[in-house]
């Protein structure tokens, strides 16, 4: 199906000729079109050719008015102020366009995709190997996961990477300990779950750490297991490979509880660039780029300087030849575009990570490797906070662990969901299921609704609420107008254009229109939260209607089919927003 234009891209274009008819050198200008409350739209844009054209706004505007033309699309435009235009739309544009869009069968409700498609590589979610994820992590992956659902949606190519911890000095104590300790990780069940995969791991973890500090002839054997992981020994290898199967154990079911798409091959941790380290600081070290200083391989930048004045340096390669994560955040870029041939990385990292970032890209452009055709950016999220806004902790000062954060949301919302489930006659298994759904989407739209760069307040009972700008009062939007489709017996949704419509819904079809342009937008600037924002008032607007104009209970068949359709594409539009927040709309709540 063809994408539907939007009416703000129609007026547009109609006001467009009637500037440029009024006014040779207006050929290109702008209108400068926006939302009104004194009208549908508002054209500000023949101010600024007025001053241009030393001309009077007001009757330069009254010339373009001459030129409209009225109809099908504007029914009406007039003169206000000191020159702008207000334009009111036709009745029957605004039910044609909502009819276009509702013919379209699959979910894309007529939306365009973007004009230039490339291929992103979206690097999120990123846990550690044998650690639990806590609310740290939570950003990360529920920012990502959108950002890469809105990017597809749009027409990108996505290649995800969830760039896990796996590597590093600790791993020779684990190594070492697994292998004088063989049965620590042996299961009694074929099966294990990922709570009792992490437990397992976190027993292993504090046991490994006692001997290391108490055992100074296992502290030897376990640094010398370190040289052996980075030098490849088959063996050091084979029992490192158990902890990471292990530990994805853990993560896929995190990430099933949240929701979220995850493959096995889209986990390509630190150890997936081992074998590019050496040749990058080669690279790097003989183009310049790169110098030793110390005996460590360092990029220096004029304008990062430490507190004694003096420059700060990305250090590639220590002085006893190990790598840090430059090295690794550096292979990883050489993988993602010259292999992926990404034409984009973005990386959804804590703000507190943006010098390390900004420094790793900058030696990347000048080494050649991000040239003018890939963009690299970092998407920095700010932290979550608790109710008396300080660092989210639990009360013993601890950080908050993701899978007990996210139980404990399933389970208010599952109170929720099981007060109403009596008038709606969900079943057992459907309040189990929807108080998943409710709780997930609750922890999700909290974080999606704030932009990433801002702290928020993490807070369960506001987020379960049915009141105010939370995912329950979306959904619950969504699972009404399904509980009208319902009801509606004999009557189908069918759009009557002839029918001239009330405030409430021109108000409603006007936003409906605006879903496409809200898509595009959100994903052009990596911001879930405009979508979230649009989605709110759409949920809003469906109120207002609700409670203005009756659906089944409408004075004429017609203006019944009518209502039910601005219903059933509210609740498209609803669930494909939804969908691209990573949040599910149950059919009874």
């Amino acid at each position: 199906m063809a994408s539907v234009k939007s009416l703000s891209d129609s007026v547009q274009q109609h006001l467009a000729s009637a500037l440029s008819a009024t006014l040779l050198e207006a050929a290109d200008a702008d209108p400068l079109l926006r939302r009104s409350d004194r009208a549908d739209f508002q054209a500000n844009g023949i101010l600024a050719l007025a001053k241009k054209a030393k001309a009077n706004p007001r009757e330069l505007a009254a010339q373009v008015v001459s030129q409209v033309v009225t109809g099908d699309l504007i029914e009406d435009v007039e003169v206000s102020g000191p020159g702008f235009l207000n334009i009111t739309i036709a009745d029957k544009a605004i039910t044609g366009n909502l009819a276009a869009r509702y013919a379209d069968e699959s979910d894309r409700l007529g939306v365009p995709y973007a004009e230039h498609a490339g291929t992103t590589v979206i690097d999120y979610a990123q846990p550690n190997v044998a650690k639990e994820m806590h609310v740290g992590h939570l950003r990360s992956a529920v920012i990502g996961d959108s950002v890469g659902r809105l990017l597809e949606f749009t027409g990108e190519t996505v290649i995800r990477r969830h760039h896990i911890g796996d590597w590093g000095t600790q791993f020779g104590m684990l190594i070492q300990y697994l292998d004088e300790h063989p049965h620590e990780l042996d299961h009694k069940d074929a099966q294990v779950s990922g709570e009792e995969a992490m437990s397992n791991l976190d027993r292993l973890y504090k046991a490994a750490r006692r001997l290391f500090d108490s055992d100074e002839e296992f502290k030897t054997r376990a640094r010398r297991r370190v040289v052996d992981l980075q030098a490849g020994d088959p063996g050091t290898l084979a029992t490192w490979q158990r902890f990471v199967d292990e530990s994805k154990i853990y993560f896929f079911s995190v990430f099933e509880k949240l929701d979220m798409r995850v493959q096995d091959a889209d986990i390509v941790g630190e150890s997936g660039y081992n074998d590019m380290l050496a040749e990058t600081c080669r690279l790097l070290e003989e183009s310049g780029v790169a110098v030793r200083s110390e005996g460590a391989l360092c990029v220096f930048f004029e304008d990062i300087k430490g507190p004694d004045g003096n420059q700060v340096p990305l250090i590639v390669q220590k002085s006893d030849g190990g790598y840090g994560y430059a090295a690794t955040d550096l292979s990883a870029i050489r993988d993602r575009v010259f292999n992926l041939k990404a034409s984009t990385l973005l990386y959804v990292v804590d703000a507190r990570q943006a010098l390390h970032f900004r420094m790793v890209f900058e030696t990347a452009r000048r080494a050649g490797w991000l040239g003018d055709d890939v963009t690299a950016a970092q998407l920095a999220f700010g932290t979550v906070l608790g109710k008396d806004g300080k660092p989210f902790k639990t009360r013993a000062g601890e950080t908050v662990k993701l899978q007990d954060l996210l139980d404990e949301a399933v389970e208010r919302a599952t109170a929720v969901v099981r007060e109403k489930a009596g008038k709606v006659g969900l079943t057992e298994q459907e309040i189990v299921e929807n108080g998943a759904y409710v709780g997930v989407g609750a922890v999700k739209y909290a974080d999606l609704s704030t932009s990433a760069v801002r702290d928020y307040k993490f807070d369960l009972d506001q987020m379960v609420s049915l009141n105010g700008d939370t995912s329950v009062y979306l959904q619950y939007a969504y699972a009404r107008i399904q509980s009208i489709l319902r009801k509606a017996g004999e009557a189908r949704p069918a759009a009557h254009r002839e029918l001239e419509l009330a405030p409430a819904e021109r108000a409603l079809g006007l936003h409906l229109d605006r879903f496409g342009e809200t898509v595009l937008e959100a994903a052009a600037s990596y911001e879930p939260h405009k979508l979230a924002a649009y989605l709110y008032q759409l949920a809003s607007l469906l109120t207002t209607f609700y409670d203005q104009c009756p659906v089944l209970k409408a004075q004429t068949p017609e203006q019944v089919e009518n209502r039910l359709f601005l219903c059933d594409v509210t609740a498209r539009t609803l669930h494909q927003g939804m969908a691209l927040l990573g949040i599910r709309t149950p059919e009874k709540l």
